[in-house]
């Protein structure tokens, strides 16, 4: 075999990058502006036997290249490249190690952490200067070329929900479906067992609309957890950003398929699928850690290395290495990544995790950064929903509010603001800008409500359930003494640590969850919700579940009355959603009265049923909040035609009579109190009268719908 396919051997052309397969043969081209030579490895079909090395014979713009007839889909690769092994000058070329191409589609076998997957020889007096010489191919993964040709049955690459209507959903591909009874015993926690009908039915029901899926690129498990027993659950440490990572397929070899069926089928249930993606780092850690791909390839141009001292990385990630997207390639090969996904994939959208590092330029955030200009003008990525997360580790981190028109952020702002006033510790005055989208931070440039992405909970903290259950986090199961995850929970127990058979406190728990779940689906801006959240689903007090592949994290199906009847609560609140656009206006809400249309926006209510002035705030927890269904709703100078709504939120612990607003011909229609159990939900949809006082149980919220007085 070897002399065939060396002899045939052809030039190829330096792009497209990677490994592409054009019917006849492969074309490789791989970016390294600093090594000598590239060796591409065959390899047998199981990985385990490498076949041939064939030099790549062009080097053009500082792309390697070459093209091999008669190989084709199925065959498995990697490369060695040859360069200075210099590391005080930025260079840690090692020929002995296998590496993965970036732009690999997809990969097979996982990394065994062997001495031989490190450039340099542990334990070695030189540390990482020395350099080491055993062959690492037995322990890394390995990349496939691929077949690009699906069937999507004539299905549009993507059918967008427009960002008004959008109601995100954050899970886990594994956790999901894991524990699901619907789901066959061999697809569950799979790609597959996602697109199970059963599970698309039931996400369906509950109002929301897009599914946001934490990493699926192909990641490695960190050492010292592999040590421990437990794993790289949430999956932030990529190191293949075209290739879906196989560990979820339930055929490894079909992982690609699989992966593109998941999302055939989300899509025919009418959902979008959001990828939590990670371009801010790689696995490859810090000058200590392995060498599997960039590193290797050219470690001076993928990252960020310390100004005079390029043997050490600039580490703004937290883990070790930041990926440098000041350099025109790496920008290149991340929007080639998203571009890959949105249009090969038919992926909907993307949450940037860690987005300010994709902004950083070597003076820090900036957003003209190379990488949001490239973004910003791109055609595919400007139709599809990019979420950033505003902030990293590094100085000046925090952006919330500062990205480009065109982008959603998430807001912790929210999170926060929400959950202390809900237990009662800061002004109700701090809550206001949160239910208007925030427009202290968004509302510039024409940027929309819709850009502020809402939430209570993430992956990352306590689940919704534990932040009414729990003061202190509980994660004695992570192996680090508790000391891992953020202390600063803004959680309340109600008087026990943990769950309670106490029914006084099982009834505040259980009204504050859905206060703050109405708070967080009836304000402005785009919601986030948590999966499990809808159903008080728990962690056991674990605030910082990274790693527990284990009942933990898995979504717990098996769920009690108490549950099932939060699930209804939820899908109320977005069928409400859906069917009042005041809640979800494209302008942000104003106090201001309009003087040619006649009407204020929005009032702020007091108990005594008049408005709150800006000075008459001193001491209110318990206030109003009406929306009035005329105000404008576009551009044109025109009055709305929508439902006048209140909005009554109390976080005193006691009762307040609170006199509904007076209208002249209008009645008011109790929509929603969170205090009334499901037994008794004959009392909502009541009717009462303009200038009824209503006795607003403490910890508690209402909404109330304007209605003409037919007996008037």
């Amino acid at each position: 075999m070897s002399g065939f396919i060396k002899n045939n051997l052809r030039e190829g052309l330096p792009y497209p990058r990677g490994a592409m397969w054009d019917g006849k043969g492969v074309n490789f081209a791989l970016f390294s502006a600093n090594a000598t030579k590239v060796e591409v490895c065959l390899f047998s079909q199981d990985g385990h036997t490498e076949l041939e090395r064939i030099t790549l014979p062009e080097y053009t713009d500082q792309i390697f290249h070459g093209y091999l007839p008669n190989i084709g889909p199925g065959q498995v690769y990697g490369y060695r490249v040859h360069g200075p092994y210099e590391p005080e000058a930025g260079h840690r070329f090692n020929p002995n190690k296998l590496l993965l191409d970036p732009y690999a589609r997809a990969h097979v076998g996982e990394l065994k952490w062997d001495p031989a997957v490190f450039g340099y020889t542990l334990g070695h007096p030189d540390d990482d200067l020395s350099f080491d010489e055993r062959d690492s191919a037995p322990f890394v993964p390995k990349c496939v070329v691929t077949d690009p040709n699906f069937d999507w049955h004539g299905q549009a690459a993507r059918n967008p929900i427009a960002w008004d209507k959008t109601v995100l959903y954050e899970t886990h591909v594994r956790g999901y479906t894991k524990l699901h009874p619907a789901v066959p015993e061999a697809l569950r926690g799979t790609y597959a067992g996602l697109h199970t009908k059963e599970v698309l039915d039931y996400i369906r029901s509950i109002g929301v609309t897009s599914v946001e899926l934490l990493p699926v690129h192909s990641f490695v498990n960190d050492s010292q957890l592999l040590e421990k027993g437990l794993t790289n659950y949430w999956g932030y440490n990529t190191i293949g950003f075209f290739a879906p990572d196989p560990r979820y397929a339930h055929d490894r070899f079909e992982c690609l398929r699989e992966f593109k069926e998941m999302v055939a089928g989300i899509h025919a249930a009418g959902l979008e699928v959001i990828l939590d993606v990670v371009y801010n780092h790689t696995a490859e850690g810090n000058e200590r850690g392995p060498t599997l791909s960039f590193k290797g390839i050219d470690n001076a141009s993928y990252y960020r290395l310390t100004a005079g001292q390029p043997r050490y990385y600039v580490n703004d990630t937290g883990t070790g290495n930041t990926v440098n997207l000041s350099h025109p390639r790496v920008i290149q090969m991340v929007t080639d990544s998203l571009r890959y996904w949105a249009n090969e994939m038919h992926v909907d959208g993307f949450r940037f995790d860690l987005g300010t590092i994709l902004a950083r330029e070597p003076n820090g955030f900036d957003n003209q950064s190379g990488f949001l200009k490239a973004c910003g003008q791109d055609p595919t990525l400007g139709s599809v929903k990019l979420i950033a997360e505003p902030w990293d580790c590094g100085p000046g981190g925090y952006q919330v509010g500062e990205f480009p028109p065109g982008w959603a952020e998430w807001n912790d702002k929210f999170r926060d603001i929400t959950r202390e006033y809900w237990k009662g510790s800061v002004p109700a005055t701090a809550l206001l800008p949160r239910l208007l989208g925030s427009p202290g931070e968004f509302d510039h440039q024409g940027r929309k409500p819709w850009a502020c992405v809402n939430f209570i909970t993430a992956h990352d903290g306590f689940t919704l359930n534990d932040c009414v259950t729990y003061e202190e986090k509980h994660n004695d199961a992570n192996g680090e003494d508790n000391k891992d995850g953020s202390s600063d929970n803004r959680s309340s127990n109600y008087g026990v640590e943990g769950p309670s058979d106490d029914p006084d406190i099982q009834r505040i728990r259980a009204r504050q969850i859905r206060n703050m779940l109405s708070t967080l689906l009836l304000s402005q801006g785009t919601p986030m919700l948590l999966a499990g959240d809808e159903f008080g689903r728990t962690q056991n007090g674990n605030n910082n579940a990274y790693c527990q592949d284990s009942d933990i994290s898995w979504v717990n199906w098996n769920i009690e009355e108490k549950g099932q009847s939060l699930i209804r609560f939820v899908s109320r609140l977005t069928a409400l959603r859906r069917r009042f656009p005041i809640l979800r206006r494209g302008r942000f809400l104003t106090e201001a009265y309009n003087e040619e249309l006649d009407i204020k926006e929005l009032t702020w209510v007091d108990a005594g049923g008049g408005e709150i002035g800006p000075d008459g705030w001193d001491g209110t927890q318990c206030f109003g909040l009406m929306l009035d269904g005329r105000a404008q709703p576009t551009g044109i100078r025109r009055r709305g035609s929508d439902a006048t709504l209140l909005m009554v939120f109390n976080a005193w612990s006691d009762l307040v009579e609170f006199k509904l607003p007076p209208t002249i011909d209008e009645q008011w229609k109790l929509l929603i109190d969170t205090n009334i159990s499901e037994e008794e939900e004959e009392r909502e949809n009541q009717i009462f009268p303009s200038g009824h006082t209503y006795g607003v149980t403490g910890h508690s919220f209402l909404m109330f719908e304007l209605e003409p007085d037919h007996h008037s």
